[in-house]
This record gives C-alpha cells, structure tokens and sequence, in this order.
C-alpha cells in the first residue's frame, strides 16, 4: 500500500511539470499568430490597390464601405499583431483578431475548404490565448506586477 502511496503522490507531482512549459507555450502562440496577421496587413498596405479591389468586388463585408472594411482590417492586423507579440493587451488584442477572422470567413465565399480550416485553426489558438493564456512572459503580466497595489486598490 505503502509504494501504491509513493507511485501516486510521484504521479500528481509529475503531471504538473508540463505546467512549467505554459509560458513558453503562450509566446509561441501569440509569435506564430501575430506573424500570420501581420504579414497580412503587410500585403494589405504594400498592395493597397488590389487590396481596395478585393474589398470592393471580392470580399463582401457586411454594413462597411469597401474602404472602410480594407482601412479596418490592415490597421487591426498592423497593430492588434504588434501588440499581441509583445503581450501588451494581449487578450484584447486577441479577441480583435478572433473577431477579424471571423469576419474574414464570413466575408469571402469562396473562401476553399482548406481556407477554412486554416481560419479555423487560427481561430482556435486566438481561442487559447483569449480564455486560457496567463502571459506572464509578457508586459501585461510586468505592468500588473507593478501596479498590482493599484490594482488592488479600485
């Protein structure tokens, strides 16, 4: 009974050391997505009148001007991915490019098969970091250390 005892207390312990990879995890996730959005608002901008063609006669967004929509998602991609890269409103900035890449699927109907289980997946690891990240390798972690008596306070 006795090593039954050692066998699981070493069990439970063992099984929480991956915990100590979460953080890496966390990076990672926010450096693989913020990637994928910004190199998109990237070749928004550097394309800017294809991109304006797209948004006009290709993609349909839903209650925009085409100009707008095309204005909106080059600069949340721009920006939201920066932020994300270095945790500074990171679930804010997470939820932002959820919901873009919801609008994204629901704008382009022709969008392949293949096109939208990459949305998909995109979707699911913004998913991760809105619900479960904890960043603490990020600013917001540092700024709420540092002001966690502020914090407290309200």
């Amino acid at each position: 009974m006795r090593m039954l005892s050692r066998l699981l207390k070493f069990y439970y312990t063992a099984s929480h050391w991956p915990e100590y990879l979460a953080p890496i995890l966390d990076v990672g996730l926010r450096l693989y997505l913020a990637n994928v959005f910004f190199k998109s608002g990237l070749l928004k901008v550097q394309n800017w009148d294809s991109t304006l063609y797209l948004f006009s006669d290709v993609y349909h967004v839903p209650f925009l001007p085409p100009e707008l929509a095309a204005s909106m998602a080059a600069s949340a991609e721009l920006v939201l991915s920066a932020l994300l890269t270095i945790g500074l409103l990171g679930r804010f900035s997470a939820a932002g490019l959820f919901i873009l890449n919801i609008v994204a699927v629901i704008s382009y109907a022709e969008l392949s098969d293949a096109g939208i289980n990459q949305h998909l997946s995109w979707g699911i690891l913004l998913g991760v970091l809105l619900i479960t990240s904890h960043g603490r390798w990020s600013v917001d972690a540092w700024l709420e250390k540092r002001f966690e008596n502020q914090v407290n306070k309200l």
